[in-house]
């Protein structure tokens, strides 16, 4: 074969016009292959797209030996003249002249042949899954979505802030923990008392892998201004659910100065931001998205972006549930953690819009939150989705040292694992705010997918760690 650079798909898709006429060079998996005995038509995807580019072989110079193995998920290699093509779905085609065979997929055995999938039977096959034209599509998506967040931060002057994986608090208060142990589980070292002594351990104490990195990131916030963090958290919850993962990645901005207006405000900007550069930069994929899976995504996504997002607070929001005469599965009543439908309910049927629900009890809020004046509620906020439910959760933290002093002490969280945090408010602590969002709901929102084990290439719940 000539040495000619080889061109993605995507690009000779986009602006192969200008190379009509000329040898052009590509590599990618057959898709599909169909023809008679004097033309074979080869589909090939190389990933870069979810169009396929047509490959015309003319069996005057082919025979059919040369082409038996190219079957569905074989790898090859094409070198050929690029040509305006003559059927329908696609601007230009290669005729091939040059053809090497990477690597064959048999038909007995390659997994992934040209018909259905179930969504179930694809998340046995995650090492095979991002081949197929919706994985491709949803991986190709939740690449454009990472690269909009550092882009948003980081244009706005904000610093991307490496938290730890491994850690010795629980941001949440939650307890649901993977042990980080390098003592021997069989049989551990144990103290006088019979408990396991984890000062012999790799870390001389009990460490965890972390659930949030938000309170190190309220320490960068409050050198550097505004931080964001950006990385994998887990939860082992035994969480069953289409919302639920053990390994996840979590979008954690903490901003100093920041109060809960200002937060509200940023949370708005960076989600819109977000879906508009998913929509921007992946019509191809929403596109396909929208005709297989969900027909009304597209319309969705406009309408986050068309629309304020409406504010108002959890008691008023609670005055509207009992007012609704809805019957709800879960009951309503002031002091409840909203669940699912009730947050769905004042998106979809109340409001038609977005709602950003704020000044929550804080018996339902973690410690860190702001206590407001009335002495019940917080500076908590929550952004609320169609579909979704809640898609974001913040606050405006608790700076006033004796305050949280008093929080941390009622809800009994042992003072000697805070004292670094409590640090920041007893040198030139200020007001500050930030938010956390799941990364995989909102791409869960952006690509339609109804399972959140559908937008990370390998999910991580209970009873599965394959991969």
């Amino acid at each position: 074969m000539e040495d000619i650079k080889r061109i993605r798909i995507v690009d000779l898709l986009n602006d192969g016009e200008s190379l009509v006429g000329k040898k052009v060079d590509v590599k990618g998996w057959v898709r599909t292959r169909r023809g008679n005995k004097n033309v074979q038509f080869v589909a090939l995807n190389d990933g870069s797209t979810i169009k396929n580019l047509q490959i015309v072989f003319d069996l005057a110079n082919f025979s059919e030996e040369d082409l038996k193995p190219i079957t569905t998920g074989a790898s090859i290699h094409v070198q050929g003249e690029l040509v305006a093509s003559q059927g329908k779905g696609q601007s230009v085609e290669i005729l091939a002249q040059e053809l090497e065979i990477y690597g064959t997929a048999s038909v007995e055995d390659y997994p992934l042949q040209k018909k259905g999938h179930t969504l179930e039977f694809l998340r046995e096959k995650a090492h095979l899954r991002p081949r197929t034209n919706t994985f491709g599509a949803v991986l190709r998506i939740r690449h454009a979505l990472a690269f909009a967040v550092h882009k948003f931060f980081n244009d706005k002057g904000f610093y991307y802030f490496h938290t730890p994986l491994i850690t010795a608090s629980d941001c949440e208060g939650a307890g649901a923990m993977f042990q980080v142990t390098t003592l021997d589980v069989e049989n551990p070292p144990r103290t006088e008392d019979g408990n396991v002594d984890y000062s012999q351990d790799f870390f001389g104490k009990h460490a965890s892998l972390t659930v949030s990195g938000q309170l190190e990131g309220e320490l960068g916030a409050t050198a550097l201004g505004c931080i964001y963090t950006f990385g994998p958290t887990f939860r082992a919850e035994n969480s069953n659910t289409p919302r639920h993962l053990s390994e996840f990645w979590m979008i954690e901005p903490e901003m100093s100065f920041y109060e809960i207006a200002d937060n509200m405000d940023l949370a708005e900007e960076f989600i819109k931001y977000c879906i508009k550069y998913a929509l921007e930069h992946c019509a191809d994929d929403i596109q396909f998205l929208n005709d297989m899976f969900d027909k009304e995504l597209i319309e969705r996504l406009h309408f986050v972006i068309n629309n304020d997002f409406v504010r108002l607070s959890y008691t008023e929001g609670i005055k509207i549930l009992e007012e609704s005469g809805q019957k709800f599965e879960f009951p309503v009543y002031w002091g409840v953690d909203l669940a699912s439908e009730h947050e769905r309910y004042l998106v979809e049927q109340h409001f038609k819009k977005p709602v950003i629900l704020t000044d929550y009890p804080k018996e339902i809020k973690a410690f860190y939150m702001k206590l407001n004046d009335d002495g019940k509620t917080v500076r908590a906020m929550d952004v609320l989705f169609p579909k979704i439910g809640e898609i974001i959760g913040g606050s405006q933290r608790e700076e006033n040292y004796d305050k949280l002093v008093g929080r941390i002490e009622k809800l009994g969280i042992p003072m000697k694992d805070m004292w670094w945090y409590l640090d920041t408010r007893r040198f030139g602590t200020v007001p500050h705010s930030g938010f956390g969002l799941g990364f995989e709901r909102l791409i869960l929102f952006v690509t339609g997918m109804q399972n959140i084990r559908d937008v990370i290439p390998f999910p991580r719940y209970p009873k599965n760690c394959e991969f």
